[in-house]
């Protein structure tokens, strides 16, 4: 059984005490959640202490938006594994859209950053996504395969989160038709060979559109943005009904 990984990415948004009044009002909300998926949190680094002790005892799961693959050394503005699990964090979101557009980050230091967080005990949350121009061209098939093949070289698929986010769809307001992104869903777990390995979507979710979602046969969660920023709306999405 595949279970469903519920995550937020809360981008560069909130201070610590916009942190613990989220977490003072989305908390409640989870008091019945079915406990057969993974809700996660990923806040900017500067809050990862403050969410590890809102989130104590609790269903939440702490997400870092990024990590190095060395242990330390002259990196500035990187931040490595240990630290993150000195925070209690459980899970690494490597590959998005944002750092590959904008600090040009290659499949290649996408995979160190994947194979370093499960060395050291955490689960990459890998991104990948065409632009809309691809898309246009006919290229989308091929370029998340080059991404898979090059990202996902030497990683255990039992202990990885495979994110497919469109980059047309994200913060658009677009959002990729359920059944497009289950077929691309299908196509990335034949890819990898691995009938168990999790597949998320992420591009404009949100709560009118969560359950439709969450009923597809190959996507098993979504890594939610803009949605995840207000308590009520990510505590919908937590709490989805799959249609």
């Amino acid at each position: 059984m595949r279970r469903p990984v519920i995550a937020g990415n809360w981008k560069m948004h909130m201070t610590c005490a916009q942190a613990r009044d989220y977490m003072a009002a989305f908390l409640p909300q989870l008091a019945e959640t079915p406990q057969d998926r993974e809700i996660v949190l990923a806040p900017p680094f500067t809050a990862l202490s403050t969410m590890a002790a809102a989130s104590e005892n609790s269903v939440v799961e702490l997400a870092s938006q990024n990590v190095h693959w060395q242990d330390h050394g002259a990196f500035t503005a990187e931040i490595s594994a240990e630290m993150l699990l000195e925070h209690g964090v459980a899970y690494t979101i490597v590959g998005h859209s944002e750092p590959r557009k904008y600090f040009s980050e290659s499949d290649e230091q996408i995979n160190h950053r994947a194979r370093c967080s499960q060395a050291k005990g955490l689960i990459p949350i890998v991104c990948v996504g065409e632009s809309d121009e691809q898309r246009e061209r006919g290229e989308a098939e091929r370029v998340i395969r080059r991404q898979i093949e090059q990202g996902l070289e030497g990683l255990d698929a039992n202990k990885l989160v495979v994110a497919y986010e469109p980059i047309w769809a994200i913060g658009t307001g677009k959002t990729c038709e359920a059944a497009e992104a289950n077929r691309i869903c299908g196509l990335i777990r034949s890819w990898v060979g691995a009938t168990d390995l999790i597949i998320q979507y992420g591009g404009s979710v949100k709560p009118t559109n969560i359950d439709e979602l969450m009923g597809m046969s190959d996507i098993d969660g979504v890594l939610v943005g803009g949605a995840s920023l207000q308590p009520d709306s990510f505590a919908r999405i937590a709490n989805y009904q799959a249609s």
